[in-house]
């Protein structure tokens, strides 16, 4: 019997792998790749880049959770001119795909980042982080509103020929129809789900335990409510879903996929085992292997079909 084969298409981005690093957990990958190479994903999307540096929030900025943990970083990042000079000349020696993932603070400045990066060698797609708070609607959440997630993402989609991907915020009442709204604007790929909103406090100290209060649930914890909305999002749209959250094992992986899921992103689990997507990759083909699947494509929403 062949060898399983790995390689998915996701939009218009061909990988040799369907693991995924996401965005934020790996900074921009330079230090990680000191320890393991990072040819074993399928791309690396590298943490929010916005058109101005961000400084984040003062700390504590990680708390850990009974089954995952909180992070309030709060998107720092040194500004897009420093990653084009300092960070992407480096990641273009990285043998996989390059994903971006751009933030911003109004509609404008996420149209501004998308049009620097366009065309730039070596990034091979956008993704559009619309967790981030708009300054000009009071601090709501672009991904929170439908009018707001459509303005945001044709915005972008009009100053961009780079494949677009759109990260999806879970703190929503029905993310099935902000998800139908990126479509409708743009969007080649939809990824969900980004942090949950949670908080910790200290019992001793008798304050939150975040400097920011609240901070982004990650982690195990969350893979529940992710599978459900990754489901429901590839269930109604006509786009690809590449699927994350609280992913630690190839057998978490392959649920993602068979809720229908093109390709998955691993984050937090990579902190306590950097060598996650090896593990994953292995595991999906031994999986793939033992219930005679040649292809990722056999497996994408087979669960929603009935399965076997």
């Amino acid at each position: 019997m062949h060898e399983p084969d790995l390689k998915t298409q996701l939009g218009k981005l061909e990988l040799h792998s369907p693991v995924l690093a996401a965005s934020g957990p790996l900074g921009s990958s330079l230090e990680y790749a000191e320890l393991i190479d990072p040819g074993q994903f399928g791309a690396i999307i590298v943490k929010g880049i916005s058109l101005e540096p961000w400084p984040g929030n003062p700390p504590p900025r990680l708390a850990e959770t009974a089954a995952g943990m909180l992070n309030a970083i709060g998107l720092q990042n040194p500004g897009l001119k420093y990653f084009l000079k300092h960070e992407l000349p480096r990641l273009r020696g990285f043998k996989t795909k390059i994903i971006v993932n751009i933030i911003g603070r109004t509609v404008e400045e996420y149209a501004e980042t998308a049009a620097a990066l366009d065309q730039q060698p070596g990034i091979d797609a956008v993704e559009l982080n619309i967790s981030c708070p708009n300054l000009n609607a009071g601090g709501m959440a672009f991904g929170a509103d439908l009018q707001l997630t459509e303005k945001t993402v044709s915005a972008v989609r009009q100053r961009t020929s780079l494949p677009l991907l759109v990260k999806l915020t879970p703190n929503v009442t029905d993310i099935v129809s902000i998800a139908r709204a990126a479509e409708e604007a743009g969007a080649d790929i939809v990824s969900l789900i980004n942090t949950l909103g949670g908080m910790a406090i200290d019992i001793e100290k008798k304050k939150p335990v975040l400097g920011n209060i609240f901070g982004g649930l990650s982690g195990p914890a969350i893979m529940p409510v992710a599978l459900k909305m990754v489901w429901q999002v590839s269930e109604a749209l006509n786009i690809p879903v590449l699927g994350m959250g609280g992913i630690t094992s190839a057998a978490d992986a392959v649920q993602f996929i068979l809720a229908g899921a093109r390709a998955v992103a691993v984050g937090s689990g990579i902190f306590h085992n950097p060598d996650l997507a090896g593990e994953i990759t292995s595991g999906l083909k031994e999986y793939m292997a033992r219930n005679n699947f040649s292809t990722m494509s056999e497996l994408e929403g087979l669960a929603r079909r009935g399965g076997v």
